[in-house]
């Protein structure tokens, strides 16, 4: 009978096999370590791009703080501006209101009548004077009724005084100034 011996093919077999697993798992091992190696670097690439993303949003936002500063600034000035410029029309309204009222005052004043005193105090005014009669005292008051600075015109005292030897009538009155309607809100 003929025998043969398979043990060495069968070693051969094995070694084979077992080379073949190896040669496996380092090809395995080394695609696993390619694509763990791969993933790495890709993430620390997109980890780069991000922080200079990130830079890039945070000097935008220094830029964009700046601006805002100055819109700040622009906008305080704006306000002082317009505070200013209401201080202005104020002042130009009060300059040309007691000036005005002051002439028209001077214009009704009759020549016999004589004033004393003049005291505004907001909207109330009080005028004090000596008048020649009670007729002078009553078309002052009516005058100073029509007129388009005062309304209200009452007389708080009228008492008869002499002085120089001449009886004269002293008088106080009272009146409010009439609202001002803006000339530039009027419509022709």
């Amino acid at each position: 009978m003929i025998r043969i011996n398979l043990l060495p093919l069968r070693a051969a077999r094995k070694k084979e096999t077992a080379i073949q697993q190896i040669v496996i798992f380092c090809a395995s091992l080394a695609v696993v370590l390619v694509v763990i190696v791969s993933m790495y670097f890709h993430q620390k690439m997109k980890i780069t791009i991000t922080k200079e993303e990130i830079s890039t949003a945070t000097s935008k936002i220094t830029e964009l703080k700046k601006k805002i500063g100055k819109l700040e600034e622009l906008k305080t000035l704006q306000i002082q501006v317009r505070k200013k410029l209401d201080i202005l029309t104020q002042l130009r309204k009060n300059k040309t209101g007691p000036a005005h009222r002051l002439a028209t005052l001077s214009d009704i004043t009759p020549d016999q009548l004589w004033l004393t005193s003049y005291g505004e105090n907001g909207q109330d005014i009080k005028i004090s004077g000596i008048a020649l009669s009670e007729d002078l005292l009553a078309g002052f008051m009516r005058r100073l009724e029509a007129s388009e600075d005062f309304t209200g015109v009452e007389l708080i005292v009228s008492e008869q005084s002499e002085q120089s030897g001449a009886k004269l009538k002293r008088f106080e009155l009272s009146c409010k100034l009439r609202p001002q309607i803006d000339t530039a809100t009027k419509k022709p």
